[in-house]
């Protein structure tokens, strides 16, 4: 009896900090621009994959947070598809063998999902990752990218860790732009506004975007590719003020895009909208810019900053927008609060803010995809 294969990884997920919104290939997943992420450490935040394959298996199956997914799921026939190719042009011919047999992928996130903090990044990069080990494929990381990357754009981002631009030219890889390790003082807060899945997938957000919004269209030909010059240099020099002020301004204008396509897309909501005004009003008192604020498709806040302002930022932020306390309400790389100063007390919450804040994740710039 022949026995079954299996392998299990995680890979984490990515926070692009100049975002791509819109394709010019929706078969291929072609970016209308390029983006940079910054890749989160999974020691907090990951997805977790097991691939198993044998003979006898009838069908390939995937089971996503303990339900089915669909058999039928082109993005997922794609990624196996092209995986299996690789496998069947293996020396190896027991390589060459087990991809021929049907697979069974059970997969499961720690975190919420399709609620705009990058599930789909994460899934499908743990799933082609896992998948070339599972048939012991010697393949880098840039060929694996281009295969993630037919399962959901940003997670040919989430192949690599520390700080990544996904290229749109051909052969649209992601390409590291500096390592885990280079900037070892910054790290981010991930704020959970709302677990519930977005009501507008990004996939039809993006086409409908693409389809309608003529600002969309000014910041492909004018705008993103001087920030994503200004970008790199800033992550390279780590300059966190140049850093944080880039990040903000392209998620404001990403989310200007959603409400310029037609009929609009609201992803943020008013505790979003509260977070971003904390953020600025906090810089304001500090007269320099100490922590940046980016969203995604969804109404969760990922907010950057150096680790030396955790223990402050922490605090006014605790007292804003928790009412849990700090040992339930902060989860992940723990990190002493400090004092809120008198300064800061002007900022504390009002009964709109108390308590819309489920929990906050601190986490480190991590690696990319690694075995379980």
């Amino acid at each position: 009896m022949i026995e079954t294969i299996s392998q299990t990884c995680i890979a984490p997920i990515n926070i692009a900090v100049i975002k791509y919104w819109g394709k010019s290939d929706e078969d291929l997943i072609i970016p209308l621009n390029d983006s940079i992420s910054v890749t989160l450490d999974t020691n907090y935040m990951f997805t977790k994959t097991t691939a198993s394959a044998n003979p006898s298996f009838t069908e390939d199956t995937i089971i996503l947070n303990n339900e089915e997914g669909s058999k039928d799921n082109i993005r997922f026939i794609n990624c196996l598809t092209e995986v299996r190719k690789l496998a069947s042009c293996s020396k190896n011919a027991q390589t060459v063998e087990q991809s021929k047999w049907k697979v069974a992928i059970v997969s499961e996130n720690n975190f919420p999902t399709k609620a705009g903090l990058a599930s789909s990044a994460s899934g499908y990069a743990c799933l082609v990752f896992t998948l070339a080990k599972l048939y012991g494929l010697d393949t880098d990381s840039s060929e694996l990218s281009a295969l993630a990357r037919r399962g959901s754009g940003s997670a040919c981002r989430s192949m690599f860790g520390g700080f990544v631009r996904w290229h749109k030219e051909e052969p649209c890889i992601a390409k590291p732009v500096a390592p885990s390790n280079h900037w070892p003082e910054l790290c981010c807060l991930v704020a959970v506004v709302s677990n519930r899945s977005k009501t507008v997938g990004s996939t039809e957000g993006m086409k409908r975007s693409s389809d309608t919004s003529l600002l969309l269209q000014h910041r492909v030909k004018n705008v993103v590719s001087l920030r994503i010059k200004a970008m790199e240099e800033a992550i390279l020099q780590k300059d966190f003020v140049k850093f944080a002020e880039l990040t903000m301004q392209d998620s404001n204008q990403f989310h200007a895009v959603c409400l310029d396509t037609y009929p609009p897309l609201f992803y943020m909501n008013s505790t979003s909208q509260a977070v971003i005004e904390l953020v600025h009003q906090y810089n304001e008192i500090c007269q320099q810019v100490k922590v940046a604020y980016t969203f995604d498709a969804g109404s969760n806040a990922v907010l950057f900053m150096e680790k030396s302002e955790l223990g402050r930022f922490g605090a006014v932020f605790h007292s804003v927008f928790s009412s849990l306390p700090a040992s339930e309400f902060f989860k992940g790389s723990s990190f002493p609060l400090e004092q809120v100063k008198d300064q800061f007390l002007d900022l504390k919450s009002n009964d709109s803010t108390k308590g819309s804040v489920q929990y906050v994740i601190s986490c480190d710039v991590g690696e990319g995809p690694k075995l379980a």
